[in-house]
C-alpha cells in the first residue's frame, strides 16, 4: 500500500508519522517477526514482560485435560501483566462487553432450574471467565498489535505443534502412550475430546498455509504445518476436517482478493493448486496405512449410528428445540442432558436451553456482530491485515462446526472472539490516524513517481 510516509516529503514527515501505527506495530505484512522481533527488543519492561507472559500462556494452551487447566492459572498472571503494562479497556470493544454480559446473565438466571445440582455453578463461572478471558484478548490486541499478535502466534504455533506430535505418537502407541495421546482410537493430544483437539489445531494451520502460500515456502514451515495436519486427520473428527476446509477456503479466497499485486494473486493461485494436489496425495498415502484406512472409512461416513435412532443425535435435537419453546428461562447446566440422557450437540440451541431465551438471542447476536467487526477489518490494509483474515476465516469455520457441537466452552473459540475484535479497534485506531495524517495542515502529497509501493 501507498503510506503517508510515502506520499510526503521530508517537510511533512511529523504529519506522515502520524500515520503510521506505533514502533510496536511494525512487521511484515504477512505476519513475519522480524520487525515485531527488533520493535519488542525496544520496548519498555513492562511491554516486555507482557510478550513473555503472552507467549508462555498461549503455549500451556495445550494443555486441556484437567480442570482448572494450566492455561487458564496463567490467565491470572496474564491479567497481572496487563495491569503492569497499563493494557486499557478500548472503548470500541464495548458491545462485546455488553453482549457477553447479556448472555452470562443469562446464564446465571437459568441457575434457578438447577439449584443444588452438582458443577451448575461452575459450568456458569467457566462461561463469565471465557468472556472475561474474550475481552482481555481484545483489549490486548487492540493497542501495540504486532508484537503482541507476533508472540501470541509463535506460541501457539509451538503449543500446536507440540500436541500435534503427542497425537501422533500416541495413535501409533510409540513408548505406550496410546492410553495417554490417543485413548480410543483417535488423537486427542492433552485434551479431553478429540473433537476439541483439532479444531484448536486449525489457528495455526492456517497461519502456516498462508505464510507459504503468500509470501515463502520454509521448511520448518512445511515440517510443522506437516504435523499439524497428520494430527488433525488422526483425530478423526468429521466437524473439524470440515472446519478446516471451509476455513482454508475463505483464507485463500480473502487472501487472493486483498493481494495488492498481480504477482501475488498469481502466486497464491499456484501454490494453492499445488498445496491441495500435495495435500490429496499426502493424505492418500497416510490411508495406504490398514488402521488408519479401517478408522477413516467408519469416520469418513456423514450419518453415523450415534447421529439416528431414539436416542441419536438428530432425534435429542428436534426434542432441544421443543424444550427450547417451552422453557423462556433455559432448563441450567446439564438440565437437558439430565433429562435426556445425553446432550443435543449444536451450539445454538445450547445457548437457549443453557442461558435461557437471555442467553440464546445473545449469543447469536454475538456470531452477527462478530462478524461485523470482521468484515470491517479484513479489506482495510494494514500491517495485521493476514492476521484478520485468518481470524475471519477460522471463525468462521467454528461457527459452521458448532451447529454439530457443542463449542461455548472451548477456550481457543474465545481466543479468536477477543483477536477478531481487538483487530477490528486496532484497524479503527490506524485508519483515524491515517486519515488525520493525509488531512493534516501543510501536507503535501509527493509527486506519483516518488511513492514507493510495498
Amino acid at each position: 500500500m501507498i503510506t503517508a510516509a510515502d506520499m510526503a516529503p521530508r517537510s511533512t514527515a511529523r504529519a506522515a508519522a502520524l500515520a503510521q501505527p506505533s514502533p510496536l506495530f511494525s512487521s511484515a505484512r504477512g505476519g513475519g517477526s522480524g520487525c515485531g522481533q527488533v520493535a519488542a527488543a525496544r520496548a519498555p519492561f513492562r511491554e516486555r514482560l507482557l510478550l513473555y507472559v503472552i507467549y508462555v500462556t498461549v503455549l500451556a494452551s495445550s494443555v486441556a485435560f484437567i480442570e482448572p487447566s494450566p492455561h487458564d492459572g496463567l490467565m491470572g498472571l496474564l491479567a497481572v501483566a496487563c495491569i503492569i503494562a497499563g493494557v486499557r479497556f478500548d472503548r470500541r470493544v464495548t458491545v462485546l462487553m455488553l453482549i457477553l454480559l447479556m448472555w452470562n446473565m443469562g446464564g446465571l438466571m437459568s441457575l434457578i432450574n438447577v439449584v443444588g445440582r452438582e458443577k451448575t455453578v461452575q459450568y456458569a463461572a467457566t462461561s463469565i471467565y471465557l468472556a472475561i478471558a474474550a475481552l482481555m484478548w481484545a483489549c490486548i490486541l487492540a493497542e501495540n498489535t504486532m508484537p503482541r499478535m507476533s508472540a501470541l502466534r509463535s506460541a501457539y504455533i509451538l503449543s500446536a505443534v507440540l500436541a500435534a506430535v503427542a497425537g501422533i505418537l500416541g495413535y501409533f502407541n510409540i513408548g505406550g502412550l496410546e492410553e495417554l495421546f490417543a485413548p480410543g482410537g483417535r488423537a486427542m493430544g492433552a485434551f479431553k475430546d478429540p473433537n476439541v483437539y483439532a479444531p484448536f489445531l486449525i489457528w495455526p494451520a492456517l497461519v502456516l498455509m498462508q505464510r507459504m502460500l503468500v509470501h515463502r515456502l520454509r521448511l520448518v514451515d512445511l515440517g510443522a504445518f506437516g504435523l499439524i495436519v497428520v494430527a488433525l486427520l488422526l483425530a478423526f473428527s468429521r466437524g473439524a476436517w470440515f472446519h478446516f476446509a471451509l476455513s482454508g477456503a475463505i483464507m485463500i479466497a480473502l487472501s487472493f482478493l486483498t493481494a495488492r499485486r498481480a504477482s501475488t494473486r498469481t502466486r497464491i493461485f499456484f501454490m494453492s493448486a499445488v498445496a491441495f494436489a500435495a495435500m490429496v496425495a499426502f493424505v492418500v498415502f497416510l490411508l495406504s496405512i490398514p488402521a488408519i484406512h479401517q478408522m477413516f472409512e467408519v469416520r469418513a461416513q456423514l450419518i453415523q449410528p450415534y447421529d439416528v435412532g431414539q436416542g441419536g443425535r438428530f432425534r435429542l435435537q428436534e426434542i432441544a428445540i421443543t424444550s427450547v419453546l417451552k422453557h423462556m428461562n433455559g432448563l441450567g447446566p446439564f438440565g437437558f442432558s439430565t433429562a435426556h440422557g445425553s446432550q443435543q450437540h449444536n451450539v445454538y440451541l445450547q445457548a437457549f436451553l443453557v442461558y435461557g431465551w437471555l442467553g440464546g438471542v445473545t449469543y447469536i447476536l454475538l456470531v452477527l456482530a462478530t462478524f461485523w467487526a470482521a468484515l470491517r477489518t479484513v479489506f482495510v490494509t494494514s500491517p495485521w491485515q493476514s492476521y484478520a483474515i485468518i481470524a475471519l476465516a477460522v471463525f468462521t469455520g467454528e461457527v459452521a462446526e458448532s451447529f454439530i457441537i457443542d463449542s461455548d466452552h472451548w477456550r481457543h473459540f474465545f481466543l479468536i472472539l477477543g483477536m477478531v475484535w481487538g483487530l477490528w479497534a486496532a484497524t479503527d485506531r490506524y485508519r483515524k490516524q491515517l486519515h488525520a495524517a493525509l488531512t493534516a495542515p501543510g501536507f503535501v502529497p509527493a509527486p506519483a513517481w516518488q511513492a514507493t509501493w510495498g
